[in-house]
């Protein structure tokens, strides 16, 4: 039998190699693939592996305390907790203590755990926000039982006093929007929403850290990762000193209960805010906590308005106060001289127009008429300044009358530091060519204007302001209230610069001294504060919808203002009677720190000026 060889045929072991070869770098490279896209393009495995080890928390700033002008302490924080989730880590637990230590019920439950799954499974989210230090405490020692859940220190804001609610604003949860637009917010984070807490938001939040901590598997903390070296430090946010005065404020918002209006008082050499009263107010501290919500609900259904801020939103005709300006325009352009004198026969026709006067001493010159609040003198005047005839027409001599009234602050914003401002109204040429056609009005057409009616509304603020220029004869600083930041050695002077009206001084100096004859021998004689000369101005501001609004401006001392005021009580009646009398005790509060004349104060204190259901 002839023996049979096999012989291996070379090419097809080296076939066989490629082939095996081929394979295996064909796993190999499908394993690098698919680790790539675990590790380097899905970051959710990794980021859940993370989870597992580490937490990432973030350390809240506290935020900047808020001063008076004297260093008194008005806005500080407390702490509070928020209960915080990682949806990724929740494993099966006693959901109904859970549910009997934070006072919630198992729907709660289920729908809170789903909506933070929905906003991330490997981001910790907020639970529920600011539970009480008990409660806190209940969790600290049973925490290690809910895996997923743990506690975020955060603060809120408290108050030495319940004042100035407007004036501070409140600090709310950063809406979609902000968090859209400002990288720095992510939910749950808190912004100044309005006051001070809005206008210096940036200043007052500081800077927030991160720390890493470790975590073990029954959800203890197990310390800081690597030392804490990854961490980092979260800064403070810088307190402000306000230009506020406490117990000018608080004197204030007591003489106003029961009122609905304002009172703005300004240092005139600054134009800082002394007070910044409006009524009826609210308790700040309703806003802060899990009840800020519901109060804030109960608030906006208020039939009082109290989140309205009178002193920066509400807008009036200025009424008599208003002929000051009216005056100062007259005597700088020449229409009459200080002592040019007119008869008021107690009534000015003008082409059908009539404007009653009160009865008074006549005839009446610049002193005088505001000494008395002559309308008749206001209306010739007025109308004098409108029919100049070096003017073409109507539009052009209007429009440079309306320069000199915007030149006071009126018709426009401050742009300060004054959380949702109002511009008020001063009509220009083009409203009234609108409403009348461009040759169908003339100086008899807006006559109401020279005694401060018709198509005029100013802001108590706005008053305040015109008050100060008078008081420093022809310039004022833009209000604001905000005097230093950081420390009170770190002025805020972005509101140095003086802002000048184009009127010449001595012409203030003769409506200082017009005000006070006011004061003196005038309309409002039943207010003059002994041992104090005080310069001021009352209006009757026609009201359509029942009873006249009662306004009063000030400034004292008269030869050295320290304190320029403007006071409107709302449906009051003549500014003699009551707005005049609260800017008085209020001068002399700040001037003299304590007010003798009881009797008189006790009348405010005792009047009420809002009707049952209004």
């Amino acid at each position: 039998m002839a023996s049979m060889r096999i012989h291996n045929n070379p090419g097809q072991h080296s076939n066989r190699r490629v082939v095996i070869a081929g394979i295996i770098l064909a796993v190999c490279l499908v394993l690098v693939v698919r680790l790539f896209m675990l590790q380097i393009m899905d970051h959710s495995y990794r980021i859940s592996a993370m989870s597992n080890v580490f937490r990432h928390l973030t350390d809240y700033p506290p935020r900047g305390l808020i001063y008076d002008r004297h260093g008194e302490l008005l806005v500080y924080n407390e702490a509070h907790y928020d209960l915080m989730v990682i949806p990724g880590q929740v494993k099966e637990f006693d959901t109904t203590e859970f549910c009997r230590l934070l006072g919630i019920d198992a729907k709660q439950f289920e729908s809170r755990l789903l909506q933070a799954s929905q906003h991330s499974r490997f981001r910790a989210s907020v639970f529920e926000r600011q539970i009480s230090k008990t409660t806190f405490a209940a969790f600290q020692e049973k925490m290690f039982r809910f895996p997923g859940f743990f506690v975020q220190p955060r603060t809120l804001r408290k108050y030495a006093f319940p004042m100035a609610a407007h004036t501070f604003g409140y600090v709310g949860e950063a809406g979609p929007s902000v968090i859209q637009n400002d990288p720095y917010y992510r939910p749950g984070d808190y912004i100044g929403i309005s006051g001070i807490e809005r206008a210096y938001e940036e200043e007052l939040r500081g800077q927030k850290g991160v720390r890493i901590r470790m975590v073990d598997v029954l959800n203890r903390d197990a310390g800081p990762y690597q030392e804490g070296r990854f961490d980092t430090l979260a800064i403070p946010g810088q307190d402000l000193y306000t230009t506020i005065d406490a117990r000018l404020q608080l004197y204030g918002e007591k003489l106003m209960r029961n009122k609905r209006g304002s009172i703005v008082a300004i240092e005139p050499s600054t134009g800082e805010i002394l007070s910044l009263v409006t009524s009826p107010a609210y308790d700040p501290g309703l806003l802060v906590g899990r009840q800020r919500t519901r109060n804030y609900r109960m608030l906006q259904n208020d039939s009082q308005k109290p989140l309205f801020n009178r002193a920066l939103m509400a807008q009036y005709p200025p009424g008599s106060v208003f002929k000051v300006i009216s005056t100062l325009i007259a005597l700088q352009e020449g229409v009459v001289e200080p002592h040019t004198a007119y008869s008021c026969p107690g009534i000015y026709h003008a082409g059908g127009i009539s404007i009653r006067c009160r009865s008074h001493p006549g005839p009446v010159n610049a002193y005088t008429s505001i000494q008395y609040s002559c309308n008749t003198y206001s209306s010739i005047v007025f109308q004098n300044t409108i029919n100049r005839p070096q003017f073409e027409n109507i539009q052009a001599s209007y429009g440079q009358w309306r320069d000199y009234v915007s030149s006071f602050g009126l018709g426009k914003v401050f742009g300060s530091d004054l959380s949702h401002e109002l511009s008020g109204l001063v009509a220009t040429p083009a409203y009234y060519d609108g409403l009348y056609g461009p040759r169908g009005w003339r100086s008899q057409t807006i006559l109401s204007l020279g005694i401060g009616q018709g198509e005029l509304g100013v802001t108590p603020v706005q008053l305040a302001n015109v008050t100060a220029a008078i008081a420093n004869r022809g310039y004022y600083h833009t209000p604001h209230l905000v005097k230093a930041i950081g420390n009170p050695g770190s002025p805020n002077s972005q509101h140095a610069r003086a802002n000048d009206i184009p009127i010449d001084a001595r012409h203030f100096e003769t409506m200082a001294g017009a005000m006070e004859l006011v004061v003196t021998e005038g309309t409002a004689g039943f207010s003059a504060i002994p041992g104090i000369d005080m310069a001021g101005k009352t209006g009757t501001v026609q009201n359509p919808h029942g009873e006249n609004h009662s306004v009063f401006i000030a400034f004292a001392p008269a030869d050295n203002p320290r304190i320029a005021i403007s006071v409107v009580i709302e449906n009051a009646g003549y500014g003699s009677v009551w707005a005049a009398p609260i800017a008085s005790l209020m001068i002399e509060k700040y001037l003299k720190g304590e007010v003798n004349r009881q009797w008189f104060e006790q009348r405010i204190l005792d009047a009420n000026f809002l009707s049952p259901g209004q």
